[in-house]
């Protein structure tokens, strides 16, 4: 580390901050215990379709076709499924595991509805970020894509899977575009022109955003206060639960006094859970979701 560059006193994501914002004692379970999780299909699923549009922009474009699209999403399983057999048994039997497939396959399809990818030369694709605040809190994580305009211009694409939210829950899917907006501001000096969400669930839909620097200085104090509000959890062993809608999917509901559950003793928080003096040489998309 540069003796210029402030001591690292933690690091955040753009899915662990939200992880807090929804319940403080999910990212306990997340971040703090490292609780194992099932595998989830509409996550693997996730996975799946954004592997296959990243390697979709590996071939000349006159070939990035929506044939082309589904010819990859085969291999990109079976890929998948050698790195974690566990995800076999997800499916109760063939019958669900082909309509899992026909899902992802229409993800794809709807794809080509929102854009042409055959004009388009994308400058980065999964390309890992990560800027220290002056506070010493790291932000990082990955962007799914970054278009850069022959005039300098970037846009920040990220592609989601599910469908598009509602008015009153835009907001909170902008903060995740505003965090790597920030960070590629603090990183390169100049704001992003535009933010663009690409849902490929329901029935496709693109919300796009223009951010400017008053965006990104209210996001970094929002982010800095995230922080500040883990560190007094972190000293006093308080993980309040959160309850909301989305407690239905939430995996530790056995262990969350909503439900009747007791959570487990708080682990003792040992050198190397966090990143207070050392950054990883080379981070994982599991790595950016550490404490």
């Amino acid at each position: 580390m540069s003796p210029t560059e402030p001591t690292i006193i933690g690091a955040l994501s753009p899915s662990r901050a939200g992880d807090f914002m929804t319940c403080p004692l999910l990212y306990r379970f997340r971040v703090i215990d490292r609780l194992p999780e099932p595998p989830s299909p509409a996550a693997v699923r996730g996975t799946m379709v954004h592997s296959v549009l990243e390697r979709l922009y590996d071939l000349p474009a006159p070939e990035r076709t929506v044939d082309a699209a589904r010819g990859l999403l085969e291999p990109e399983w079976r890929r998948l499924l050698t790195e974690e057999p566990a995800y076999a048994g997800m499916f109760t039997g063939d019958d669900d595991h082909a309509r899992w497939l026909a899902e992802a396959r229409a993800m794809l399809e709807r794809y080509f509805t929102l854009e042409d990818p055959t004009c388009l030369e994308p400058a980065e694709r999964e390309l890992y970020v990560e800027a220290i605040l002056g506070s010493g809190l790291m932000l990082r994580g990955y962007i799914d894509r970054l278009d850069v305009a022959p005039t300098g211009e970037v846009r920040v694409v990220d592609y989601k899977t599910g469908s598009a939210p509602g008015a009153a829950f835009e907001a909170k899917a902008l903060f995740q575009m505003k965090f790597y907006a920030l960070v590629l501001w603090r990183l390169r000096g100049s704001v992003p022109r535009l933010l663009q969400l690409m849902y490929l669930g329901g029935d496709g839909e693109v919300l796009r955003y223009s951010p400017d620097e008053a965006d990104l200085l209210a996001t970094e104090r929002k982010v800095q206060a995230l922080w500040e509000a883990i560190e007094r959890a972190l000293e006093t062993g308080e993980w309040r639960h959160r309850p909301s809608r989305l407690c239905g999917w939430c995996n530790y509901k056995e262990l969350c006094p909503e439900f009747g559950g007791t959570p487990p003793p708080v682990p003792a928080r040992q050198p190397g859970d966090t990143l207070r003096s050392t950054r990883p040489a080379k981070a994982s998309r599991a790595a950016t979701d550490e404490l």
